[in-house]
C-alpha cells in the first residue's frame, strides 16, 4: 500500500483528533502509514493464517479506544500494541500447550550488550554475508523455515528491531516486557538463524 503524503497529520494530536471525529481521509492516512507494520508484527507471533484477522480486529479495537488514548507512547507504538496483545491471545486461543516464548528467561541480561547482542560467545556472521544469503535460494529458504520456528516472542523481537527498525524502548512496551528480556530475546533468535547459516555453509 502507498504511503501518503499529508502534512496536515504530521502533528499527532490533530490527527487523532480527526481520527477521533470519524475523517475518512486520517484514517486512510493512517492505515497506509501503519498497516504493513502492524501486518508484519502480527505475523510475527501468529503467523500467515490468523495475521490479517488480527490486525483487522487490532484496528477496531483502536478506532473504539482511541477516545481514551491518553498519548503516552506514540501513536504507532500504541498501535503495534494492541496488535502484539491481540496476536499474543490469539496464539494462546489457537493452542493453550504452546508457550509463546518458553525458556527466555534463563538467559541473564547481563550477558547482553543494549542491542541485544551476546557479549561473549557469538561469532560474528561473514562480511558480506546478508547479500550473500539472500541470493541463495536455498539458504533463504533455510533461515525462513528457522525463522518460523522461533517462538513467537523471538520472532517478534526479531522483526522490530532488526528488520522494521523500531527502538528497543518501543518494543518493550509493546511487547510488555523489560528492555534485558528483549535482548535476551532477540539473542536467542539471532543465534538460532546463524547456527542455521553456519550448518548450512558447513555442508556445502
Amino acid at each position: 500500500m502507498k504511503k501518503k503524503s499529508n502534512s496536515l497529520f504530521e502533528d499527532e494530536r490533530t490527527l487523532i483528533l480527526k481520527l477521533i471525529d470519524g475523517d475518512q481521509s486520517a484514517f486512510e492516512y493512517v492505515v497506509s502509514e501503519y498497516h504493513n507494520i502492524m501486518l508484519s508484527i502480527a505475523r510475527a507471533i501468529v503467523g500467515d493464517a490468523f495475521a490479517d484477522e488480527v490486525v483487522q480486529e487490532a484496528w477496531i479495537s483502536a478506532i473504539k479506544a482511541l477516545p481514551k488514548f491518553e498519548q503516552r507512547s506514540k501513536l504507532k507504538t500504541w498501535l503495534l500494541h494492541i496488535v502484539s496483545n491481540g496476536a499474543k491471545s490469539r496464539v494462546r486461543r489457537e493452542n493453550r500447550m504452546v508457550s509463546l516464548d518458553e525458556g527466555w528467561e534463563s538467559v541473564p541480561a547481563d550477558k547482553f550488550d543494549h542491542t541485544g547482542h551476546r557479549i561473549d560467545n557469538v561469532s560474528p556472521w561473514e562480511e558480506g554475508t546478508p547479500e550473500a544469503l539472500l541470493a541463495n535460494d536455498q539458504l533463504q529458504s533455510i533461515i525462513e523455515h528457522s525463522f518460523q520456528q522461533l517462538p513467537a516472542l523471538q520472532r517478534a523481537a526479531l522483526t522490530m528491531y532488526d528488520m522494521e527498525g523500531i527502538k528497543m524502548d518501543e518494543i518493550c512496551n509493546i511487547l510488555d516486557v523489560s528492555a534485558s528480556n528483549v535482548r535476551v530475546l532477540l539473542h536467542r533468535a539471532r543465534t538460532t538463524l546463524h547456527h542455521s547459516i553456519d550448518k548450512y555453509q558447513d555442508n556445502k
